[in-house]
């Protein structure tokens, strides 16, 4: 039996409710598939803040350093200002582990009805590969004359060559097992050193693969398209902030960000890679027994895929979307009644 050790951060809000329910689904897929799943569970973020002044002790790192993989619920609270649950937690993970590829699929499900109209199930279906590590969300700058009439903020975003090329070569070996098409997304025309390099970058990067085809596209131009016609669009490439913001987008053009699974990715694997739903805490329904599990859940099956357990990924990809086929057992955000649980259990029934 194949042992896999897996560290556990459920975090804040639905966080602690989304965790158990991936957790209860990786349980039927051991016992299908002959593996064995050795949790070990980290009660950082919000309570420990409260209790400790900051999101995890020291030598966290080092503890997640030895497991297979890490999966996380959720982190936020709102009394606790969000770049402080963002840099205290996710982010040193990310850097740390240098988990350079966040990969965000969003996939319009047979059954699940898209926002936009006259778009059935499967005829959107994209990944977009965010850079991670540096960009925007690089932490360089600081303040002047802090807390005064006068302060100035200083936020600086890194683009390395390194950084760039390995993210979007990451996007072109993904594109290359779809639909062998990659857009790149920019704002170089107003940001007119680290975007140009980054178009720099990509059309030497696409120049080797001659079967796979390009678009290079301006961030509002994008997003305009994203709702025009997400049809269009397989893997997208992007710098970390507008990644960011355009994978929620693609969420919800299909369907709701509750069924929004992520990987934060070492390629190489030298370090463990981190798997969470994309939405946060939620803390308006936290507690009710209310929320989509399904984004956990499939993160935790992108989890299974990336630490060579195919069949049982492909178990839970196929049980959740025959679940949302059904269209029985859903929850709130996709217009059903059903709680957290039932439709754990549905999905779990089906594996």
């Amino acid at each position: 039996m194949r042992i896999l050790r897996i560290a556990v951060i459920a975090g804040d809000g639905v966080g602690q409710e989304v965790v158990p329910a991936a957790l209860s689904v990786l349980a039927r897929v051991g016992e299908k598939f002959g593996l064995r799943f050795e949790h070990t569970h980290y009660e950082w973020g919000a309570e420990y803040y409260f209790r400790h002044g900051h999101m995890m002790p020291p030598g966290a790192l080092d503890l997640l350093r030895d497991s297979d993989a890490i999966l996380l619920g959720a982190v936020g609270h709102p009394d606790i200002p969000d770049h402080i649950t963002l840099n205290g937690l996710l982010l040193p993970i990310r850097r740390a582990f240098d988990q350079y590829a966040n990969v965000r699929p969003a996939l319009l499900y047979p059954g699940v009805e898209s926002p936009l109209r006259n778009y059935k199930g499967g005829e959107i279906d994209m990944v977009v590969v965010r850079e991670n590590t540096e960009g925007e969300y690089a932490q360089v700058g600081g303040f002047l004359y802090h807390h005064q009439p006068d302060e100035v903020a200083i936020q600086t975003a890194v683009f390395t060559h390194r950084g760039i090329e390995r993210v979007v070569r990451y996007a072109f070996e993904l594109a290359r097992k779809r639909r062998k098409h990659v857009t790149s997304i920019t704002k170089s025309n107003a940001q007119g050193f680290g975007m140009v390099l980054w178009d720099r970058v990509f059309q030497r990067v696409a120049s080797e693969y001659a079967g796979v085809e390009t678009d290079s596209l301006l961030v509002d131009a994008a997003a305009m398209n994203f709702v025009r016609r997400p049809h269009t669009f397989d893997v997208v490439v992007a710098s970390n902030l507008f990644g960011d913001i355009l994978s929620d987008l693609s969420a919800i053009v299909t369907g709701s960000i509750g069924l929004a699974a992520s990987a934060n990715l070492d390629p190489e694997r030298r370090f463990p890679s981190m798997f969470e739903p994309v939405h946060g805490s939620a803390p308006d329904i936290a507690g009710r027994g209310v929320v989509n599990p399904l984004a956990a859940i499939l993160s935790a099956a992108m989890m299974l895929d990336h630490l060579d357990a195919g069949d049982g990924a492909k178990a839970v990809f196929d049980a959740v979307a025959a679940v949302l086929a059904g269209g029985k057992i859903r929850t709130a955000d996709l217009g059903g009644s059903s709680s957290t649980t039932q439709v754990t259990d549905a999905v779990i029934a089906l594996i």
